[in-house]
């Protein structure tokens, strides 16, 4: 067992081997099979993962008579691999091929996919290559899988031992992949080497994946992204993710080059990929709608690949999860495109096949145990940006959201602090994060942070325009250049990011009518109430008050709810805090605070005013930030988070 989980593990970890947590391995006695649980990994596969199988009664199967309607067969044969475990294996379900490992007398064997086999496999070829490159390989031509491929594999395996003289060591499967079967790991291990180094000094022709995103049609791909999404899922639980390299970019050219990708090669590109891609010229959201339906109208599903034409590639899933594993499964399909021109150029899989593959429900088990993602949260599958929170009220901000299952960006001026904060919240929350070092006062940065977060997830639910500074001063003291950047800073950023956020959010209104976003700016008591000395920074957040109520009737018809929140004194973070620039500081220095000698008298004098008696905490806000993505009928709201100092009138 600890051999099985040694190269189980190391081979699952090789992407050159194994695709999406697929392959399998098993390990064999006299009289027991403990092969790979399905929708199991083999890169962190430990024993309980193995499921023990009885060997004589798996060997019965074949002396048993199956029904010739396929559901009807394969559910019967299910049924008896089942029946087949061992007691206290109740709850497992093994590997679809594990009919297909206890044909192997060998104790260990190894089902793998990689790309350099099944440009062989998939190759038009690959019959002929296979018996003049490894005479000592078995070959099984492509069938339906389950138990129709299993009989066909002893087929194969029972002629080779005729024909030989003895076991094969190496079965090929037509579009499907190869089984490796040794009695020890070292041989193995030079089994592998072997037909890898074979086939890698046959194919010269290589993909090229290197990201040339950068200089892709960012702006049309952020346009297409979007509608994508709420095609997939009209409440926009959903992610995309958009690629361009050099051979995304040749497939892209004309329909015509794509043309070789539209049927598939085998069953794991069907499975986590489906049985074709969709095609756009058309990129406005009524022409992306009408070639996405015509698509799922014809074949009865929905895409899981996107390919627009000069643009480049998308890949859609239930979650970021998904949606990457799509992208690496296409990206395996399209490798092997590449590398069969070596065999004669790629052969797919027959219509019929992919067709039966499609609604298989052994694959489709295997696909959702292995794609599934922990849910139940209420953000879960939202995507939202905060402004300024690489720290303070917007770092708090984001977490409360991540915590709630939402992907967050984390952007800010200080792109380093961004970078940092993002990477903690992701491992603290288990949620996708970004990082963008944005600087909200100019066009270009905030076109840039809206058009990353759309090409890195697909789309945007969720906009907190918190990020702002505050500069205070008598009117003797306040200098042009200061109350200028307050102005930048809280009220000019703001119509930026609401204007650049809310495009994105009208497309995905206009792929999916019922969708509701929101844009949330994180206000201030002072835009409610002026404040001494302090006029710069009240004025803004007035005139905030002002762009909230007005960008909300604006925006109502899309669905985009605009709403303020206005916290009181966040006296225990660093806006106030900071023992240099901080408010107490300010304020003590400017006078704001009669008799004030010290920081800590500021700080009474501030808490006094509060009703409840203490400063705004970060989960204060962060709650109504939630109450305001909850709600389906407030827009246009100033909600007051004071403790009672600031009240509705």
């Amino acid at each position: 067992m600890r051999t099985l989980i040694e190269f189980s593990n190391r081979y699952g970890r090789d992407a050159g081997f194994v695709l999406a947590g697929g392959g399998n391995t098993s390990m064999k006695t006299e009289t027991e099979l403990f092969v790979k649980g399905s929708g199991t990994s083999l890169a962190s596969i430990t024993e309980a993962g193995f499921v023990k199988m009885n060997r004589s009664k798996l060997a019965a199967i074949w002396q048993k008579t199956y029904p010739a309607d396929a559901a009807a067969r394969e559910a019967a044969v299910l049924s008896d691999m089942m029946a087949a475990k061992e007691p206290g294996e109740e709850a497992k379900r093994p590997s679809v091929e594990t009919l297909l490992h206890n044909l192997f007398p060998q104790k260990y064997v190894l089902h793998v996919h990689p790309s350099l086999v099944n440009a062989l496999t998939c190759s038009e070829e690959g019959k002929a290559a296979v018996k003049k490159l490894f005479p000592a390989a078995a070959w099984a031509d492509e069938c339906e899988p389950g138990y129709i491929l299993a009989s066909k594999c002893r087929e194969s395996l029972a002629a080779y031992r005729a024909e030989n003289g003895r076991d094969a060591d190496v079965l090929f499967l037509q579009n499907h992949g190869i089984f490796f079967a040794a009695d020890d790991g070292e041989a193995l291990d030079a089994l592998v080497s072997g037909i890898m180094t074979t086939l890698g000094e046959k194919v010269t022709d290589r993909p090229d994946f290197t990201d040339c995103s950068a200089d892709a049609d960012r702006t049309a791909a952020a346009k297409i992204a979007p509608v994508l999404r709420m095609l997939y899922d009209e409440n926009g639980s959903a992610a995309v993710i958009f690629a361009a390299n050099p051979t995304v970019m040749k497939f892209a050219q004309s329909a015509e080059s794509f043309e070789v990708l539209k049927t598939p090669l085998s069953p794991d590109h069907i499975v986590y990929c489906k049985a074709e891609p969709l095609w756009l010229e058309d990129f406005t959201p009524d022409g992306i709608r009408a070639a996405f339906e015509e698509l799922k109208a014809r074949r009865g599903f929905a895409p899981k690949i996107a390919f627009a034409k000069g643009v480049g590639m998308f890949a859609l899933g239930k979650n970021l999860k998904e949606a990457k594993t799509a992208l690496a499964v296409w990206q395996d399909a399209m490798t092997i495109t590449v590398e069969a021109s070596a065999f004669g150029g790629v052969r797919h899989m027959a219509p019929a096949l992919a067709d039966f593959i499609v609604n298989w429900e052994v694959e489709s088990y295997r696909a959702k145990v292995s794609l599934a993602a922990g849910g139940g949260k209420r953000l879960a599958g939202k995507i939202a940006v905060v402004t300024g929170a690489a720290q303070g009220f917007g770092e708090g901000i984001a977490r409360w959201l991540a915590g709630e299952g939402a992907a967050v960006v984390i952007a800010d001026m200080n792109a380093a602090g961004a970078e940092k904060t993002a990477a903690s919240i992701a491992g603290d929350c288990g949620v996708p994060t970004l990082s963008a070092g944005a600087n909200v006062t100019d066009e270009d940065s905030v076109r840039k942070m809206i058009e990353d977060t759309v090409l890195a997830f697909g789309g945007l639910d969720i906009f907190v325009n918190n990020a702002g500074i505050v500069r205070a001063g008598s009117l003797e003291e306040m200098t042009k250049s200061n109350l200028e950047l307050v102005t930048s800073v809280n009220y000019t950023a703001y119509f930026l990011c609401a204007k650049y956020a809310s495009a994105v959010m009208k497309l995905q209104r206009a792929a999916a009518p019922e969708y509701m976003a929101d844009i949330i700016e994180i206000n201030s008591k002072s835009g409610l109430s002026g404040s001494n000395k302090n006029f710069a920074y009240a004025g803004s957040k007035f005139g905030g008050i002002g762009l909230t109520q007005s960008f909300a009737l604006e925006l109502a018809p899309y669905g985009i709810k605009v709403n303020a929140v206005c916290p009181g004194n966040f006296l225990d973070g660093p806006l106030w805090s900071d023992p240099e620039k901080g408010l107490f500081v300010q304020y003590l220095n400017a006078g704001k605070v009669p008799g004030a000698k010290t920081v800590a008298d500021v700080r009474k004098f501030y808490e006094a005013k509060v009703p409840l008696g203490r400063g705004c905490r970060i989960e204060d806000v962060a709650k109504a930030v939630l109450y305001i993505i909850d709600q389906k009928y407030e827009t246009g709201q100033a909600v007051p988070v004071t403790g009672g100092q600031e009240m509705l009138k």
